[in-house]
């Protein structure tokens, strides 16, 4: 007996279903013939063997990956990144360039105030250690992190009393306005320059005394490989002994025959030596020239 079977659109008999398998694909439109898989739209029909969900109807959804809907969702965030990207408009120079000027004079305060601040060598008196014209840098940090001088250190200090004379005043307003400016916030030596730099030679309660070219301190001599060459440790001024008083310093020059130092003013306040309260801290490096950096230590050894 002929069974007739069912004709295709394009007139060709199509395979019979077989359950649990798929028919034969569309060579046209890439969609299952039978519609107990696919319907007329190619749809799934939720009552055939195939009415779940699959790979191949996400993909005709535009849910996958490369698809519309993806690609919809690619774009739409495209967009929304330019119009945020669009949105931000630069800051005008005239007001960047002030913003990060104040940021920098706020950064070099701080530096100043709480880590390093910078000092110009003004004299021979530190040679050859120091020379003139070095730019020093001193450890602020030291002094508040319960740092006391120490024989042997070098460190600036202000003036404890007439140890230098006047300095010259500025008579240009701008001038002195801007080197005051900058000498506050650390960029330049400090304006009134009334600060000195010399060595620890004893501490308070130490009893320091020089005769012909032997250094001592509490009767032990003193090994100095830091003085100027062709100095001795006295340099034809013999004095003591003296015993410093606690809570200051004596201090003496590494060029002894070129430095107005303790010894020069044994008539002063102190009897030559410097309160501990006016030294700013340990000279911790030569930061100029680039021909002389030097290091000298966290507290100047």
């Amino acid at each position: 007996m002929a069974v007739n079977l069912p004709e295709t659109p394009g007139g060709a008999p199509s395979e019979p279903a077989v359950p649990g398998v798929p028919a034969a694909r569309d060579a046209q439109h890439g969609r299952y013939d039978q519609q107990g898989a696919y319907g007329p739209h190619g749809r799934q029909d939720p009552d055939s063997p195939y009415g779940q969900q699959g790979p191949g109807d996400r993909h005709a959804q535009g849910d996958a990956p490369g698809g519309r809907a993806g690609a919809r969702g690619r774009n739409g965030g495209s967009r929304g990144r330019k119009a945020r990207r669009a949105g931000r408009r630069p800051r005008p120079w005239w007001i960047e360039l002030p913003a990060m000027a104040a940021v920098g004079l706020v950064v070099a305060l701080l530096i100043k105030t709480c880590l390093f601040q910078v000092f110009t060598i003004p004299s021979g008196s530190m040679e050859n250690t120091l020379r003139v014209g070095d730019r020093v840098g001193v450890n602020k940090l030291a002094p508040l992190t319960g740092w006391t001088p120490e024989q042997g250190q070098p460190v600036v200090f202000k003036d404890p009393g007439n140890w230098l004379p006047p300095q010259p005043v500025d008579s240009n307003p701008l001038t002195n306005a801007v080197s005051s400016v900058l000498s506050f916030v650390g960029l330049v030596p400090p304006k009134d320059d009334n600060y000195l730099v010399k060595r620890v030679i004893a501490t308070g309660g130490q009893t320091v005394q020089c005769a012909g070219t032997t250094l001592t301190v509490d009767g032990r001599k003193v090994d100095e490989p830091y003085l100027h060459p062709g100095d001795d440790s006295c340099a034809g001024m013999d004095f003591g002994p003296v015993k410093v008083p606690s809570g200051y310093i004596w201090v003496e020059g590494d060029h002894r025959s070129d430095s107005a130092d303790s010894r020069w003013h044994r008539q002063g306040p102190g009897g030559g030596a410097v309160p501990v309260d006016n030294v700013v801290g340990p000279v911790s490096a030569v930061v100029w020239p680039l021909s002389h950096l030097d290091w000298f230590g966290w507290t100047g050894r």
